[in-house]
């Protein structure tokens, strides 16, 4: 199953659009639609704030790193400052995405 999303009038797909998507393409009611994807990222989310990484297969992988503490330079006044630790996310996409990406011309 393919969702066309070339009616998007925005460069970005939101939350909003991939429920309607869902509603247009899949015939699910819109209340079904928002609540699925709502729970899909929840669950992205909620695994990601736990430590737990998150592998999407085909797509790529949601990874939590941490970051040590280091010294920093404020840019306005070139002042020493702290950095403190903190827990990032990271992506990586899938070589099957980083193909599609590479071969793909937007707008054909």
């Amino acid at each position: 199953m393919e969702l066309a999303v070339e009616s998007l009038e925005t460069p970005a797909l939101t939350k909003a659009q991939l429920a309607e998507l869902l509603f247009d393409q899949i015939g699910l009611n819109k209340r079904e639609s928002k609540d699925m994807i709502d729970a899909f990222f929840d669950l992205i989310t909620d695994s990601l704030v736990e430590g737990t990484d998150v592998k999407i297969s085909g797509f790529g992988n949601f990874q939590i790193r941490t970051k040590a503490p280091r010294p920093g330079r404020n840019p306005r006044t070139g002042e020493p400052v702290a950095i403190q630790a903190r827990r990032v996310v990271t992506f990586h996409a899938s070589p099957k995405l980083k193909e599609q990406v590479q071969t793909t011309v937007p707008g054909n």
